[in-house]
């Protein structure tokens, strides 16, 4: 059963093994182009081979930062179809990004007041998810 101690999901594959090895990869260019420059041998090819690792080390990022994204503007949607249906109104301006992926953990019960609680007393992420109770889970965001 998910709950606020144990939400939050590491996917090996991508945050050890592919990082590791990315990492190794930026290390061994930066070590390669070291000794390159030093004996004056080979340095073109090693630039290169540091500019393509730090590209990858970039483009490894982002494109983790691009899937959350696309995961948080669907959820904002699921969440706001959610609220819309139990009170015909849409959320509440003063509520963020954050705050609404936060409140997907509530279940209906406690989903309304927590808007609430959320929006009135500013709740930080962290915070709306310790309010919660009965944790609904949400095993599909990685």
């Amino acid at each position: 059963m998910q709950n606020y101690k144990n939400h939050r999901q590491l996917v090996p594959g991508y945050h050890f093994i592919a990082f590791g090895i990315l990492f190794i990869i930026v290390l061994l260019s930066a070590y390669s182009l070291f000794i390159a420059v030093r004996d004056e041998s080979l340095i073109a090819i090693n630039v290169l081979l540091f500019l393509m690792s730090i590209y990858m080390t970039i483009a490894f990022f982002y494109s983790r930062t691009f899937a959350l994204k696309a995961q948080d503007r669907a959820i904002r949607a699921e969440e706001s179809l959610r609220h819309f249906i139990m009170t015909g109104k849409p959320f509440d301006k003063r509520l963020g990004i954050k705050q609404i992926i936060a409140l997907r953990f509530a279940p209906d019960e406690e989903f309304l007041e927590l808007c609430n609680k959320a929006a009135g007393g500013n709740l930080t992420p962290e915070e709306i998810k310790k309010e919660i109770k009965n944790w609904r889970e949400d095993t599909y965001r990685a």
